[in-house]
């Protein structure tokens, strides 16, 4: 009983650190000219998601901790199991497009205010977000996974991993659907990210100045280290497990640690 106590309240505050920490960025963002700008607004995307994805499955999950009988309906748990997908898919997009937002400030700093107009940026969160739906869930929700008489779920959350361990039948739809998903979602943003960073690295060697480099490279710091700890979280949680897949397609999970990621954005 007591390492439940201290289990919920360690959840409970990291949970309300999350919730005030992201709408606190958000409100500061909106409220100051000084940061309506494309950089900002796309971090206030990213504040956005980590609100929604906290709150798709731990109050669920506090909830639970102090209950005799620690159930959840199968609609619920899909539920949970397809928002985590399409708001971690949605992530990778958003650093990708954050990654192209700093290529396009270092390398062509004349021509970013032009390009990266508050007109793209809406249409690039909207193509974002409308797509990553058609892209990472309508393929799941096309064919919905079939349960048998097994209902102990081996996991803290409706993680999809250990959702489809408890489904009957052939599971080959699902193993394809998954590495053909991930593949869009995970892989081609992080290749994007690092030929992007690859680019911005090289423009700023050709800085002469110590001044003018320290400045670019801070601009990009906050970003990289997002990036850096994410794909961090996807290979330490499931880097280690075999159950389900090979170990390759491990990787490609959409689901992290229930942890706030704080974003050091310079604001």
């Amino acid at each position: 009983m007591q390492m439940c106590i201290l289990f919920f309240v360690a959840l409970f505050l990291l949970y309300i650190f999350t919730i005030f920490g992201n709408v606190f960025l958000i409100a500061a963002v909106f409220t100051s000219p000084k940061l309506h700008l494309p950089m900002y607004f796309f971090l206030c995307n990213l504040s956005f998601i980590d609100l929604c994805y906290s709150s798709s499955s731990l109050p669920k999950l506090l909830s639970a901790i102090f209950s005799v009988r620690r159930t959840v309906s199968i609609i619920g748990c899909l539920v949970q199991m397809y928002s985590a997908v399409y708001l971690g898919s949605a992530e990778s997009f958003l650093l990708a497009v954050m990654a192209y937002d700093r290529y396009m400030a270092i390398v062509f700093p004349l021509y970013y205010n032009t390009i990266m107009n508050w007109i793209v940026c809406r249409n690039i969160i909207i193509i974002k977000w409308a797509g990553n739906f058609f892209l990472s869930v309508v393929p799941f929700i096309s064919r919905p996974p079939v349960f048998c008489t097994a209902n102990k779920l081996d996991h803290f959350a409706c993680e999809m991993l250990a959702v489809l361990e408890l489904a009957c039948g052939n599971l080959a739809f699902y193993k394809l659907t998954i590495l053909v998903v991930s593949f869009f979602t995970l892989v081609l943003p992080l290749l994007f990210i690092v030929v992007s960073y690859v680019l911005i690295i090289s423009s700023i060697l050709k800085i002469r100045s110590t001044g003018g480099r320290s400045k670019a490279f801070s601009t990009c710091a906050s970003h990289l280290t997002v990036v850096s700890v994410l794909w961090n979280e996807y290979q330490h949680v499931y880097g280690a497990s075999e159950k389900f897949f090979f170990k390759s397609e491990i990787y490609f999970s959409h689901l992290r640690c229930y942890y706030s990621r704080v974003k050091s954005f310079d604001l």
